[in-house]
């Protein structure tokens, strides 16, 4: 019994350790900066124009964002202006309140000699009088190379800190927010992490507003990447921010993104639907839902929960020209068609996530192998239009009978069709007495 008791004691422990973190996502009021307006449109097929952009901004504004990216300005061949930038002079030239709007921007270059020169984003920024940005450096050795030694890193970031401060005009005429975004601080952290902590240390001591952390590629591990957001915790205590943003590469961005925040990360950054630049990314609403479903009161309080799946939605498809894709989860047509009854998420158990909760319902998607009568009868009441109760189980498990004999017999049939469905139906009715 003794040695029992010593193992139950070791496994209460890791399940406590569980719990922790689920008590930091559930309480934590996460920083969030919405890129609806860039970060879907990048790795899109289609894209925004500038009339799209100004059709984005109030949706995503109604919805709660508080702090949102109107554009990127570091991007190759700084004298060709893109859509962004169009944007950004229509919200300065209407007058638009642009209180919480950041913008992306490089940092300057100071030599030897001590001569500091802005990058055109940050000159663009200023005219555009967009308020906060994030400050974007490279710190692995890849990323630097081309641009800068870290020697001429470290002077640079310093300069170009000083001068966004005394040269932009924040929110409301305050001082600007800077978050300086480590494009590569994953890789970073992984190559050298002694170079990378002696550049955290050294933004410790600037007048920003905190840092923001990339998987660029999106293939560190979650374990690896909690690790990284601890480490830079360490070195950057409250009330600096540290923020997240986790491409899908691997897919693992949405349990990367949990584990930084249980780590030490304070919110994300990201656009409301998946798409991003590669194929994906750990979308704000995608993190939204799974913060609602562990139970965080925050989100509830401060976003339209009831519109993310439309919302979301509708502008990936604006985005894409074409449907999001069915089976993607969470925000996918079919992550909320049962296949079973058994698989239904229910409110008020833990870590479930009715589709309601997040502005969406519940369909059915008739699976041969599996489907039960439930599912059969809600799937022929979205087809026919009639009521679930037209369809008795004594019908519709003579049609999972019938389907089986089907697929033994070698026919391959794609039942959840409604033609074909409606034939299924017709099959089983005329083989099974219903009794009136």
């Amino acid at each position: 019994m003794t040695d029992f008791n010593s193992k139950l004691q070791q496994a209460k422990a890791y399940y406590q350790g569980a719990q922790d973190k689920i008590d930091v996502l559930r309480n934590i009021d996460p920083f969030f900066i919405d890129l609806s307006l860039r970060e879907n449109p990048v790795g899109a097929r289609v894209g925004q124009t500038i009339g799209d952009k100004k059709a984005i901004l109030p949706l995503v504004q109604q919805f709660g964002f508080k702090n949102i990216l109107l554009g990127t300005l570091d991007y190759s061949m700084a004298d060709e202006l893109e859509v962004d930038d169009d944007f950004m002079m229509w919200l300065r030239d209407s007058g638009a309140d642009m209180t919480g709007c950041y913008v992306f921007t490089a940092i300057g270059i100071e030599d030897e000699q001590g001569v500091f020169t802005p990058d055109p984003s940050m000159l663009k920024m200023q005219s555009y009088k967009v308020p906060n940005s994030l400050h974007e450096i490279y710190l692995s050795d890849l990323g630097m190379q081309g641009q800068y030694d870290i020697e001429t890193l470290k002077r640079s970031v310093v300069a170009s800190v000083n001068w966004m401060i005394n040269n932009i005009q924040g929110d409301n005429g305050g001082p600007t927010k800077l978050l300086i975004n480590i494009v590569d601080g994953c890789d970073a952290f992984a190559q050298n992490p002694e170079r990378t902590c002696e550049v955290l240390q050294l933004l410790s001591t600037l007048p920003i507003q905190g840092i923001s952390i990339e998987d660029d590629r999106g293939t560190y591990l979650p374990f690896q990447v909690g690790a990284f957001f601890a480490m830079a915790r360490t070195f950057l205590p409250q009330p600096f921010k540290i923020v997240a943003h986790m491409h899908a590469g691997g897919g693992f961005e949405n349990a990367s993104v949990l584990e930084a925040l249980a780590n030490g990360a304070d919110g994300a950054w990201g656009g409301l639907p998946k798409r991003a630049a590669i194929i994906g990314h750990a979308s704000l609403g995608e993190l939204i839902a799974n913060l609602v479903r562990v139970g965080n009161p925050h989100m509830a309080e401060q976003y339209q929960l009831q519109n993310l799946l439309p919302l979301a939605r509708h502008l990936q498809i604006l985005d894409e020209k074409e449907e999001v894709p069915a089976d993607l989860p969470i925000l996918g047509y079919n992550a909320y068609r049962m296949t079973l009854s058994f698989f239904e998420q229910i409110e008020g158990r833990f870590m479930d996530l009715p589709p309601e909760k997040i502005g969406g319902t519940y369909g059915y998607r008739v699976c041969p192998v599996v489907s039960n009568a439930a599912v059969i009868a809600g799937r022929l009441a979205e087809v026919t239009g009639r009521p679930v109760f037209d369809f008795p189980d004594a019908v519709t498990t003579q049609m999972i009978r019938l389907m089986r004999r089907d697929q033994r017999a070698g026919l391959r049939i794609v039942y959840d069709e409604p033609e074909n469905l409606v034939e299924l139906y017709g099959r089983a009715l005329a083989s099974v007495p219903v009794q009136s």
